[in-house]
C-alpha cells in the first residue's frame, strides 16, 4: 500500500501557513491568560484572567453545565487548565509537533467555546466584536482546524515530519544489516 499523496507545493505552504496562524492564535491566547501582561489605560496592571464571566454568561445548550463550572471551587484549576491547553495546543500547531493531537484538542476547545455562546440574535450586543448569526469566529476556526486534520499537515512540515523521517531512517538501517546477512 502506498503512502497517501500530498497536495502540491503551494497547497502545502498555504495549509502549513494556516496551521501556523491558528497555532499562533491559540498560543497567544494561552500566554496572555497565563501571564496576563495587560494594563489599564491608566497604566495599572489588570487583574488575572478568569473564565468565570464567559461561563456565567453562557447561553448555549450546555449553559447549565457552564454556569455550574463558573460557580465551582474548581474554577482556578479550570482557568489554568484552559490557558495551558491553549498554549500547548498553539505550540503543537506552530511547531508541527503532535499535530493531529493538537488539532483535535483545538477542535474540542473551539466547539466548547461555540456551544457556550451560539450567536442566535444576529445583532451587535454590548461589547461584541462583530455581528454574527449562527456562524462566528469559533465556528470558522473550527472548520479551518478540520481542514488541518483532514490534510494531516504535520506530514508536510514541522517536527512531526522530521521525527517521521528519523524513524524511517532508523528502520531502514535496521533492515539493511538483516538484508546483508
Amino acid at each position: 500500500m502506498s503512502a497517501p499523496r500530498l497536495p502540491g507545493g503551494f497547497q502545502q505552504v498555504t495549509l502549513v501557513l494556516l496551521r501556523t496562524l491558528i497555532g499562533w492564535d491559540f498560543a497567544w491566547e494561552g500566554f496572555v491568560k497565563l501571564f496576563h501582561p495587560a494594563w489599564s489605560r491608566e497604566g495599572w496592571p489588570l487583574a488575572p484572567w478568569s473564565s468565570a464571566g464567559y461561563l456565567q454568561t453562557a447561553t448555549g445548550p450546555l449553559a447549565d453545565s457552564f454556569h455550574s463550572l463558573a460557580a465551582s471551587a474548581w474554577l482556578p484549576f479550570l482557568d489554568t487548565a484552559i490557558a495551558v491547553a491553549l498554549l500547548l495546543t498553539g505550540l503543537s500547531l506552530m511547531l508541527g509537533l503532535f499535530t493531529e493531537i493538537g488539532a483535535a484538542v483545538a477542535l474540542v476547545l473551539l466547539v466548547l467555546f461555540y456551544l457556550a455562546h451560539i450567536p442566535v440574535h444576529g445583532v451587535i450586543g454590548p461589547g461584541a466584536e462583530g455581528n454574527y448569526l449562527y456562524v462566528n469566529k469559533n465556528l470558522v476556526e473550527a472548520g479551518a482546524v478540520l481542514v488541518l486534520l483532514s490534510f494531516r499537515t504535520g506530514r508536510m512540515a514541522g517536527l512531526d515530519l522530521l521525527l517521521a523521517r528519523r524513524r524511517e531512517s532508523a528502520a531502514s538501517q535496521d533492515v539493511a544489516p538483516e538484508a546483508a546477512s
